[in-house]
């Protein structure tokens, strides 16, 4: 009787180690830190990575994740400086590089986050004109950044990129900027075609400069026209001649026939 009482024991001894040990071996990954509570006292330092030993009961552990997380800020009605309304939606990537902050400081990092978040991407597009969101984004995503990063530091979490997805403009608008993109190309086409008639004519005048210097220029310059046209069309052709220019062919012919 009394072997198998001491066996009930020890059983049971050994049942309350496995449970003590169950309870007080814990293990964090390399990307996990344990923010130890203690008697209801945050102990200084997280715990982790690896194994450490806690004490059942009278410690109480909350793990935190060091990974890079991606938070989808949810579409965002906005008014621009330019009074057009716009529908945006954006990305944060951020990290806890402060454990405890992350859990002492703000009751849900992640909700905290997101609200700082909508509330920011507003409040920065609604102070800036349409062109400069559509044209601007690096430096309206410098700002976001700037700005959301400064509001989590308090609670132990690094904002390192902000980046607007997308932009939704209304479709009356849409065809007003079509129509805008339109009128500056057709701009651009007449100035470029201007451009290319002065610097035409500059050429002209030029020419017209070196063949006023020597006058047989011009003759020849008609002669090789006479040429291409008679080249290119098959139809009869009547084109004035210079009586200049027949008496000069007289002459020539008359030169080059034997005297008698």
């Amino acid at each position: 009787m009394n072997v198998s009482a001491g066996l009930i024991v020890l059983v049971a001894a050994l049942v309350i180690v496995v449970l003590f040990l169950f309870a007080a071996v814990k293990i964090a990954r390399e990307y996990e830190r344990g923010v130890i509570f203690r008697l209801g006292r945050l102990l200084p330092e997280p715990k982790g990575p690896g194994l450490f030993l806690l004490i059942p009961i009278i410690d109480r552990m909350v793990k935190v994740d060091l990974r890079t997380v991606t938070l989808n800020v949810p579409p965002q009605e906005v008014i621009t400086k330019d009074n057009v309304p716009v529908r945006v939606n954006a990305v944060a990537y951020f990290r806890i590089v402060e454990p405890n902050n992350a859990i002492v400081q703000v009751e849900n990092y992640m909700v905290a986050t997101s609200q700082i978040a909508q509330t920011t991407l507003r409040s920065v597009l609604g102070q800036h004109v349409l062109d400069e969101l559509l044209s601007e984004r690096d430096k309206i995503n410098a700002i976001l950044q700037a700005i959301i990063d400064e509001a989590t530091s308090p609670w132990g979490i690094k904002v390192s990129v902000v980046e607007v997805k997308d932009v939704e403009i209304p479709a009356g608008m849409q065809r007003a900027m079509a129509r805008q993109a339109e009128a500056e190309r057709e701009r651009r086409a007449k100035v470029i075609s201007a451009e290319g008639e002065f610097q035409a004519s500059e050429r002209l005048k030029d020419a017209a400069a070196i063949m006023s210097q020597e006058p047989i220029t011009v003759q020849l310059r008609y002669l090789q026209t006479l040429l291409e046209i008679g080249a290119s069309n098959n139809s009869t052709i009547v084109f004035p001649i210079p009586i200049d220019l027949l008496t000069a062919l007289k002459h020539a012919a008359e030169a080059g026939q034997p005297s008698t």
